[in-house]
């Protein structure tokens, strides 16, 4: 140790830090912003911090504390980081700052994929999963309740206005800080009014979007004659319904749960389309506030670039049964195959099972019966296996492998940009596996 060491002999030739590199330092990434702390303030090269995001993400290591402290204990990141160590304010700011060159990023790595012969969007997969958000469930709040503690807070306000009123004009000091009682009221008044007014603001905008369903079916009724036109459709509401809630801490997070028997979560809902011919690459990704797959116009296929090749079958779970969305993508050209139904169990269900329904079921859509009959294909049978084997081991990597279980970012502007790194950091994890392969 006479020597000054040389980190690339500490480094084996198969690690992963080497490949980020190469991947990283090949990319035009003009949009890379310098983290400017001040005259005198440490500068680090941008893509030298995107690389250290990078591999950080795919190794499940996502704090910036965490990140800051593995430039000193981890040899491979010392080497990525030529010895240096940003702390992690500067790491948190450049991720925060450099969301749109993450996404710019995301798109160069598939264009990589597809010259090496890796990637063909053809057969895509698509699927949801629940994410926490950094915000506990608890912190989530009615519409109504608000407005009644909105209520209680004034009409202390004012009680704790009178009491300052009449210490100020007494002599006698009696311990309290009022001001700073009144003051901490006042703040929490204002967060829950604000609150209000974005659940209000939401309403308003989902009754603009319902109101041309609305005009639909309320010509449609009037089209029919006589006493078969049904019920009146209910115009949409314009404000929020008293159980609408909201979370204090991340306002765009929303109660969610997996299913009918699991609890409920403060989560987003995380989207991914899986290329399904065998990458298993992520090829489209984006985050939702709803519960619900089937609102998500099929997953991310939207968001797959037209560059990387034509998208022709889009293969998605019954969660995402939506006879619009799915006849916008035959229009556009693309066949999906949806499961309309699921798997029976009653051999594999030992639970008591309530009374069968009275009466012949409900005849099933026209366009549920096309979907069946496609899935039931020679053609849609082998398509439709790859869907499980393609896009659930991506999640289950992502979760266990990378150990991704929680955004770290609040707002849904800012958990975008940060499902975005990690589904770059696994694609850049997947691509380095299957050159090795």
């Amino acid at each position: 140790m006479l020597l000054p060491v040389d980190l690339r002999e500490w480094v084996g030739p198969d690690d992963l830090v080497h490949f980020v590199i190469e991947a990283v330092e090949g990319m035009n990434l003009p949009c890379l912003k310098v983290n400017r702390r001040g005259t005198g303030s440490e500068q680090f090269p941008p893509k030298m911090m995107l690389e250290l995001l990078i591999y950080c993400y795919a190794n499940g290591i996502f704090s910036s504390r965490r990140i800051e402290r593995s430039t000193y204990r981890d040899i491979a990141v010392r080497f990525l980081t030529g010895n240096t160590h940003p702390d992690h304010d500067t790491i948190c700011t450049f991720r925060r700052e450099n969301l749109d060159a993450v996404g710019e990023a995301f798109l160069q790595v598939l264009r990589l994929a597809r010259e090496l012969g890796l990637l063909k969007v053809g057969t895509v997969s698509v699927d949801g999963t629940k994410m926490l958000a950094n915000a506990s469930k608890h912190n989530s709040l009615r519409y109504d309740r608000a407005g009644e503690l909105v209520e209680e807070l004034q009409q202390e306000i004012q009680g704790l206005l009178k009491q300052a009123e009449q210490a100020d004009q007494t002599e006698v000091n009696d311990g309290q800080s009022l001001p700073e009682e009144i003051g901490r009221r006042e703040k929490l008044k204002a967060k829950l009014e604000k609150a209000r007014r974005t659940l209000e603001a939401r309403a308003k905008a989902r009754a603009e979007d319902e109101q041309a369903d609305y005009e639909r079916l309320k010509a449609q009724r009037e089209e029919r004659p006589g006493r078969s036109k049904g019920k009146h459709p209910k115009p949409p509401e314009q404000t929020p319904a008293p159980d609408q809630q909201i979370n204090l801490t991340d306002e765009d997070s929303s109660l969610m749960r997996k299913n009918k028997r699991s609890e409920y979560l403060q989560a987003y809902n995380a989207q991914a389309a899986v290329d399904a011919e065998g990458s298993q690459l992520i090829v489209g990704c984006h985050v939702s506030t709803c519960a619900a797959d089937g609102r998500e116009r099929t997953g991310c296929v939207g968001d797959i670039a037209a560059e990387l090749g034509s998208v022709q079958n889009v293969l998605a779970d019954s969660g995402y049964i939506n006879e619009e969305q799915a006849t916008e993508l035959e229009t556009a050209g693309i066949t999906p195959y949806v499961a309309v139904g699921r798997a029976d169990r009653r051999l594999h269900d030992f639970r008591p099972r309530l009374a069968e329904p009275v009466g012949p079921k409900p005849e099933p859509s026209e366009w549920k019966r096309r979907m069946k009959e496609r899935l039931e294909s020679e053609v849609g049978r082998r398509l439709y296996r790859l869907r499980k084997q393609t896009v659930e081991p991506v999640f289950g990597v992502i979760k266990e492998a990378m150990g991704l279980r929680r955004f770290l970012l609040r707002g849904l502007t800012k958990v975008e940009g940060e499902w975005d790194l990690v589904c770059l950091a696994y694609n850049i994890r997947r691509l380095f596996a299957l050159r090795t392969a």
